[in-house]
Parts: C-alpha cells; sequence; structure tokens
C-alpha cells in the first residue's frame, strides 16, 4: 500500500515555506490598512448560483472549473473559486451601501478550482486582493494601482509590467461585442471548439484562448479602444494622467490594445499587472452587474488586484504532474 499524498493540484507548506508566506501577507496587510482596507472574511462556500450569476455562466470558471455539491439539504453549493462574487454578497447582505462611500476591504483566503494542475496553478491556491465599493472617481483607480506597485515594491518583486485598458460600459460596450462576434463569425473555421462556443455566449471570452490559432485571429480582432464613448474616454484619460503624475508609469505601462482575461463582466478602467517574478497580480477592474444581480443600490465598485501566489521553493521535488 503506497504512502498518503496531498490530492493532486494541492500543496503542503511546510514551517519554512509557510513562514515566507505569513511575511508576505502581513506585509500586504500593513499595506493594505495603509490606504485604508479593511480586512474582510467570507465563507469557503456559499450558494452556486451566486457565481454563477456573478462570475458568469459563459465563463470557464462556471463552466469546467467549479467545485460544486449537494449537501445534505440538497442544496447546491460552491467551494469559493475567486473573492470578488463573496464580498459583493456580502457588501448586499449587510447593507454595507450604507456606510460611507467608498468602502475598502481586503481579503486573503484559498480558492477552488478544478482545472489542470501545472507550475503555478493549482485545484487549491491562495489569493490576496481588495476591493474598493461605491465611488466612480477615477482616482480610485489610481490609488488601487498605487496600492498594488507598493505591495510589489515592499515585497522586493521585480520586472513587473503594468497593462492598462479600458472595457467601456453598458453605454458602448455592447456595440463593441456585436462587431467583435461577426469578426470571429467571419473566421469561425479557424476557431477552437471552446472559441466557437464562447462566440455565441459572450465573445469577449474568446480572448482567455491560449491557443496559439485563436491567438493569431484575436490578434486582429478589433480593438475595444477604438470603441468607447465619450465618458469611458474622458474617464481611462484621466486614470492614465493621475498615474503618471505619480511617477507609476514609468513610461512603461502600454495602454493594452486587446482585451485581457477575465474582462467579460468589467467595466471601464482595468489594470492587469504581471510580475515576472515570485508573484503575479491582477489589477484592479470595477463590476456592477454582480451586486446589482443580488439587489444592490446602483453604485459603482472598483476591484484591488487579487494576487495569485505559489508557494516558494520547496524542500522536496514533488510537482502536480499534468
Amino acid at each position: 500500500m503506497s504512502a498518503p499524498q496531498a490530492p493532486r493540484g494541492t500543496y503542503d507548506l511546510l514551517p519554512d515555506e509557510a513562514a515566507r508566506r505569513d511575511a508576505v501577507v502581513a506585509t500586504a496587510a500593513r499595506l493594505f490598512g495603509a490606504y485604508g482596507y479593511r480586512h474582510i472574511v467570507t465563507p469557503e462556500f456559499e450558494e452556486t448560483g451566486l457565481f454563477e450569476r456573478g462570475v458568469g455562466a459563459a465563463t470557464d470558471i462556471v463552466r469546467k472549473e467549479m467545485y460544486t455539491f449537494l449537501d445534505k439539504g440538497e442544496r447546491s453549493l460552491t467551494l469559493r473559486p475567486e473573492g470578488t462574487a463573496p464580498i459583493c454578497r456580502a457588501y448586499v447582505e449587510h447593507g454595507l451601501h450604507k456606510w460611507p462611500q467608498p468602502v475598502k476591504l481586503w481579503y486573503y483566503c484559498p480558492m477552488f478550482r478544478y482545472e489542470k494542475p501545472q507550475a503555478g496553478r493549482y485545484r487549491e491556491h491562495y489569493q490576496i486582493g481588495a476591493e474598493a465599493i461605491g465611488s466612480a472617481d477615477p482616482a480610485v483607480d489610481a490609488e488601487v494601482i498605487a496600492l498594488l506597485g507598493a505591495i510589489f515594491a515592499e515585497l522586493g518583486v521585480e520586472g513587473v509590467t503594468l497593462n492598462m485598458n479600458s472595457m467601456g460600459d453598458a453605454a458602448c460596450r455592447p456595440a463593441y461585442v456585436e462587431k467583435l462576434r461577426a469578426y470571429l463569425q467571419g473566421r469561425e473555421e479557424e476557431l477552437c471548439g471552446d472559441c466557437r462556443e464562447r462566440m455565441t455566449l459572450n465573445p469577449l471570452r474568446t480572448f482567455d484562448c491560449k491557443v496559439e490559432a485563436c491567438r493569431a485571429v484575436l490578434d486582429q480582432a478589433p480593438r475595444v479602444g477604438d470603441h468607447l464613448c465619450a465618458d469611458c474616454r474622458e474617464h481611462f484619460d484621466t486614470v492614465l494622467e493621475l498615474v503618471r503624475a505619480a511617477d507609476l508609469l514609468d513610461e512603461a505601462v502600454v495602454a493594452a490594445a486587446a482585451a485581457r482575461r477575465g474582462l467579460g463582466q468589467r467595466r471601464r478602467a482595468h489594470r492587469p499587472g504581471d510580475a515576472r517574478a515570485a508573484a503575479a497580480g491582477r489589477g484592479p477592474g470595477r463590476r456592477r452587474r454582480q451586486r446589482r444581480a443580488r439587489g444592490a443600490p446602483r453604485r459603482v465598485r472598483r476591484r484591488a488586484g487579487a494576487a495569485r501566489r505559489r508557494p516558494a521553493r520547496r524542500s522536496r521535488s514533488r510537482r502536480p504532474q499534468p
């Protein structure tokens, strides 16, 4: 009989590794506090419908990656695959819209996704992230960029590239989505099966695809930045000005022409941060659909970067095998 092992796609943190992670979390917590963010803890599992509505039925998370089960009361529950939907639920459930706005919250917790284990990607992983809810001010976007940059700088993370773009809003995004769908339909034979399905459900999700042939098609797709309404263009330009004024760009930021992974529900400015070193971050975006689906007031929210972290070098070589 073989010795027991951790489930596929998970890992143990031995004491030295756990201490290093604790130091990362402590650094982030201190900076979150300095920026006015307060710690929030949500359950490890939620009603499945929360993620289906909030994350989107067309996403790979909902379609392929959620750990969903029926409890003894025949209720469908799902282990938390991402951090935003639960915080939106808590914001609505506990009436946080009555608090002074924006409400600034940060979290550190495990996420669960059933996906193919590989280097840096696990079925149970931890994220550090922040949510700022209740302000449409472009300065909030700039602030969370500064927050993410401060965390990376404090941790000594090097080789970080920040990309910025805008996904528009309900006024201008629908026209772009239809133009993108028409383009993809014209090149449908070149797309993989998943992208053909995404083309119908939500064309923006085709930008998630890693298939080389699909990437070649998407490189020539219409650019969302060319289809922004005047309000979104002004908002995005203001964010860029504020970030430059804070000397956060150093002229290395690219106004990303292509949509980025996981943008199907975000509006206006979005900043994915790519750390080619010890950590990788997702910059802030904005969402409204999740809270409105749960009955929240028609306010605007900001999302700060959620950093998916992999463990430091381990004392033994076992890694999940594809």
